[in-house]
């Protein structure tokens, strides 16, 4: 079973209130078993929402307000509900495709905070999670390989 971030398979919970449709994601999901997951709507942040970028171990939207609490809220309830799902499906996670960049899902490189578009090394709070847990993440920027 693999983890897959909701705005990538056309869920309108991105930040602006639209999605990241991939179809390559897309067509992986039509072949594998998989779980849908966006952070931010898991914390109940609303959508549309003002854009937040990851500043050192801090999450601030462009209003300048710290986010941070409500971003790892629901970086902490994703990551117990898949592992929940999982146990009781029986399956294991085999890994996880998650929305590059992004302060909750982004993996490798994420924006630096400034709202420049600069994008600097990191891990958003969601992919970390799943890293230190064992399971491999890769973005939709990256060649899908399982």
């Amino acid at each position: 079973m693999y983890i897959v971030s909701g705005c990538l398979l056309g869920h309108n919970c991105k930040y602006d209130g639209g999605n990241n449709r991939n179809l390559e994601v897309m067509d992986f999901c039509k072949t594998h078993r998989y779980m849908t997951v966006c952070p931010e709507r898991a914390a109940k942040l609303p959508c549309p929402r003002p854009p937040a970028e990851k500043r050192g171990s801090r999450i601030i939207n462009d209003r300048g307000e710290d986010v941070t609490e409500a971003f790892l809220r629901g970086a902490r309830l994703s990551f117990n509900t898949c592992m929940e799902m999982a146990k009781l499906s029986g399956e294991k996670i085999e890994g996880a495709i998650l929305k590059a960049n992004s302060p909750s899902c982004g993996k490798g490189r994420i924006y630096d905070g400034t709202f420049s578009g600069t994008l600097i090394k990191g891990d958003g709070v969601f992919a970390a999670m799943l890293a230190d847990a064992g399971i491999e993440v890769i973005t939709e920027k990256e060649k899908i390989k399982w």
